[in-house]
């Protein structure tokens, strides 16, 4: 390493941190090399046209060069080497071990102390042999030099190669050239400026030095593309041929479409799919072959399929079921035997066995719907069993009616594993001479299901932050299987804790607002059947749907200094899927019931004088109110768990309430003090997630929504606030406060006290409700070190009103919040930042830093480019903590 390069980094300490990792990336990353290494610089694709897909080209490189973006990782590895020292880690690794031996020798027979040491020492040694192996910290997160391997190139175009013959190219050449010279892009002049500005010692090697720099270049000749002549296939089992002909409508392969090896193998899995459904539980992919000749004419494969029998003169099987065997207490046996002490099998004296539990033979044997359930003793209803299960005795056997059952089993969460498997009934004795046997097989379906614990409980300790403020949590739930022998699920749970809050309103004439802390305390409770309830009886093609129906309750109380609330709600549902990334949801009832036992008087006057002077619906959240309502949800998601593939997600909600409160609103209200809204609301959520490398996906989401009183209720059109839509946040827009953005342009104003004079000010507390939500996001996501991964995003949307209340002459008591066509797309909000986020699995905790760049809510026309403004109190940095993803 260059000892002036760090010098010049020295004398460069004054200047800041910025021009500090600037001087870093600019040190010369040669003093890592060995003589004749060469550095690999950048990597190009030349000669692909619009048929080849480049993006699959690139994937094939074997070696790409260190990467730039957003961190310079060869930089980074640079810095880290400056501090590696190997020969003080291998005297550390020694020191570990003779320390951790005397330690040990000292315990003597001591197990359990031992035992501790023994972990300890693992423990520290793997450290640093990590740091032997890999380099120290800093080395881990950047990346070593990308020395360059003519081996690795010369792999790289026999790749190509095979790929583009494997897609229809069948005369494409692949050709690799290396440079040694050529410019560097803008971003490493950039870099590379601290360097030339403080010079350090001359190299008479400077000008070799331009040298070892490679480029590689790939030159594709993608020559003719060949396309397809189909030719009629060879089958010579006349039954498999007939279901091939039946599926052939759904084929993947088409007269002239381009020659892709790609499509040919997911045809052949395709057709092996239909023919196991037609019965044949013998047969294998293997049997399918094509044959494709290239010599019929120029740009033409020739390309026939040949199924093969299984051997000469043989011809395929199939296979119907005799009988359906359900074992729904599998292991139980072994279980209770390991719990007695007897792990042997049960042989032995009498008084051996009478000393061990006797489980040899399943003594309750149910017949329901020609499925025998067979148990110790049965604890599922056998008639909800048997409609989770598609196979029946007759049947010929069906891949797609063996996977939907287990499928089926598994969704409701009865059992630890749910397996169906196939045993061939032996064929009878030969009927002649010459052992002619049945042209069908028999086959006994097997069905083992392992119980599930019938209790399981989970809690979760952890802590928020909110604005500025941290504050503990508790959650505990429960989970009880199979309460009253139907296969339901019950669930409870508690949740209480302290967060932090922004006051709901401004106040007037008063200090600034601070952050406050709330008591949230709650309880769910919800019981799932795994069957729709109904009056009627469902037939079996509703159970290829999976239907549920879910009965819920819910209580969340919330104590504020100002007030205090309290939420009801009670929902009924039923739940199918049509496919195992799409699921519907159906309320036929939901109703919700707000209560308010308690406010303070200086928080009425403030919700008062909001609702009189700017229009405010706020204090509809603080009366007594019930929402009956109806709603439907569509649900796809193709994605994981953590978000990792290439997946679409779409949401679609819509929900109508208080359809028929002219039947009882007035009464209600008289004996009550309850109001009652009618409404129709409806959003769609829609996001796109793109795998671009292994490690880096972009992402991106719009979301939109509309809510519309269908009456007026004393004049006006009335939304429940809580029906309303609502802008920025940890979710939505991350550089405004949760709730704070919009609505429209308009500029929430509040009075305050400035040396005994009233001045108005920009109000960034209230919160602003809309009727109308128009919003969208982009996000770039990298890996950055082991766990930890990166992201840059781009936030843009806002919230406006649709029933605007008007003054007397006309004009809108919020100026700018009302949508309109004509104004709407200058009224779109823009933030950006970036995020850190930690990566555990099974868990991802995400810190998001954002800054506004466009506010329409700015009262001057020139600070609505808030970035000008930057880290000022009209647009200070938003921190946001969060679980899981934003979208």
């Amino acid at each position: 390493m260059s000892t002036s390069c760090f010098a010049n980094l020295r004398r460069s300490g004054r200047l800041g941190p910025l021009l500090a990792l600037l001087a870093v990336a600019a040190c010369s990353p040669f003093k890592l090399l060995k003589p004749n290494q060469r550095l690999l610089s950048r990597v190009e694709i030349t000669g692909v046209k619009k048929q080849v897909d480049k993006d699959a080209l690139a994937t094939l490189v074997r070696q790409k060069p260190n990467t730039q973006l957003p961190l310079p990782k060869l930089a980074i590895y640079q810095l880290g080497v400056k501090f590696y020292d190997s020969v003080k880690l291998r005297s550390k690794l020694r020191d570990i071990e003779s320390t951790y031996a005397a330690k040990m020798q000292a315990a003597g027979t001591d197990s359990a102390k031992l035992g501790q040491l023994i972990t300890q020492r693992e423990r520290k040694a793997k450290r640093k042999q990590l740091a032997l192996d890999k380099g120290n910290a800093i080395m881990r997160l950047g990346e070593p030099p990308a020395i360059y391997d003519t081996a690795l190139t010369a792999r790289t175009v026999q790749q190509m190669t095979t790929y583009l013959h494997t897609h229809g190219f069948f005369r494409a050449q692949v050709a690799a050239t290396d440079t040694a010279r050529f410019r560097r892009g803008l971003l490493f002049r950039v870099l590379t400026l601290p360097g030339r500005l403080l010079p350090s010692k001359p190299d008479s090697l400077d000008r070799a030095k331009q040298y070892r720099r490679v480029t590689v270049i790939y030159r594709v000749d993608e020559n003719l593309l060949f396309r397809y002549r189909l030719q009629p296939p060879v089958i010579p089992d006349s039954g498999v041929a007939a279901v091939v002909r039946q599926v052939r409508p759904a084929t993947l392969l088409h007269e002239n479409g381009r020659y892709n090896e790609d499509t040919v193998g997911l045809e052949r899995a395709r057709l092996e799919t239909a023919i196991k459904n037609a019965g044949y539980f013998d047969f294998r992919q293997q049997y399918i072959s094509y044959e494709a000749d290239t010599s019929y004419a120029e740009g033409t494969v020739r390309l026939r399929m040949f199924i093969a029998n299984p051997a000469p003169g043989q011809g395929h099987r199939v296979y119907t079921i005799r009988e359906v065997r359900f074992i729904t207490d599998a292991g139980v046996g072994r279980t209770l035997r390991n719990a007695t002490g007897d792990t042997l099998r049960r042989a032995g004296t009498a008084a051996a066995l009478r000393a061990r539990p006797s489980l040899g033979q399943r003594t309750d044997t149910v017949v329901t719907d020609s499925i025998r359930f067979v148990a110790y003793k049965q604890l599922y209803s056998t008639n909800l069993l048997a409609r989770k299960v598609l196979v029946r005795p007759g049947q010929r056997y069906s891949l797609a009616r063996t996977l939907q059952s287990q499928r089926l089993l598994a969704d409701l969460d009865m059992f630890r594993f749910a397996t169906v498997n196939y045993r061939k009934v032996p064929d009878p004795p030969a009927t002649d001479s010459a052992s002619l046997h049945p042209s069908t097989g028999e086959l006994v379906a097997v069905i083992n299901a392992s119980p599930a614990p019938k209790y399981s409980q989970t809690s979760e300790v952890g802590g928020t932050y909110v604005a500025t403020l941290p504050g503990p949590f508790i959650n505990l739930r429960l989970k009880t299987r199979n309460p009253f022998g139907g296969a339901e699920v019950l669930e409870v749970g508690v949740r209480a804790g302290f967060e932090g809050q922004l006051p709901r309103i401004a106040t007037t004439n008063g200090p600034s607002p601070v952050p406050v802390y709330t008591t949230q305390l709650g309880a769910t409770a919800a019981l799932v059947l795994p069957q729709f309830l109904v009056p009627f009886r469902t037939n079996q093609f509703l159970t290829r749907y999976n239907p549920k129906t879910r009965f819920s309750l819910s209580e969340t109380y919330v104590k504020r200094p100002e007030y205090t609330r309290s939420n009801f709600e009670f929902a009924f549902d039923y739940i199918w899927q049509r496919s195992v990334y799409h699921q519907y949801v159906f309320s036929p009832v939901v109703i919700t019931l707000v209560n308010t036992p308690t406010t303070d008087s200086a928080f009425q006057r403030l919700l008062d004088l909001r609702k009189v002077f700017n229009g405010s619906s706020l204090y509809r959240s603080f009366s007594r109110q019930i929402e009956p309502s109806f709603s439907f949800t569509s649900l796809y998601n193709s994605n994981d768990f953590n978000e990792t593939r290439d997946a679409s997600y779409l949401r679609l909600f819509a929900e109508i309430g208080g359809l028929t409160r002219g039947l009882y609103r007035d009464a209600l209200f008289r004996q009550t003090g309850l109001n009652v809204y009618d409404f129709a609301r409806f959003s769609a959520d829609y996001r796109r997630y793109h795998h671009l490398t292994p490690n880096t996906f972009f992402v991106w989401r719009l979301n939109g929504g509309v809510v519309h009183a269908l009456t007026r209720t004393e004049g006006q059109f009335v939304v429940p606030y809580d029906k309303s839509f609502f802008a920025g946040g940890s979710t939505s827009l991350r550089a405004w406060q949760p709730r704070r953005l919009g609505p429209g342009g308009y500029t929430p104003m509040r009075t305050v006290l400035v040396d005994g004079r009233s001045e108005t000010a920009r109000d960034y507390v209230s919160e602003q409700p809309g009727e109308l939500l128009l919003e969208g996001s982009a996000e770039y996501r990298f890996p950055i070190y082991s766990f930890v991964k990166g992201a840059v995003f781009t936030d843009f949307g806002n919230v406006w009103g649709l029933q605007e209340q008007k003054q007397p002459n006309g004009d809108y008591i919020r100026d700018g919040a009302q949508f309109q066509l004509n104004t709407f797309y200058r009224q779109i909000a823009v933030g950006s930042g970036f995020g850190i986020r930690f990566d555990f699995t099974f868990l991802i905790l995400r810190l998001d830093i954002a800054t506004k760049i466009y506010d329409p809510t700015a009262p001057i026309a020139a600070d609505k480019w808030a970035l000008r403004n930057f880290d000022s109190s009209a647009n200070p940095i938003s921190f946001n903590l969060g679980i899981g993803y934003p979208f």
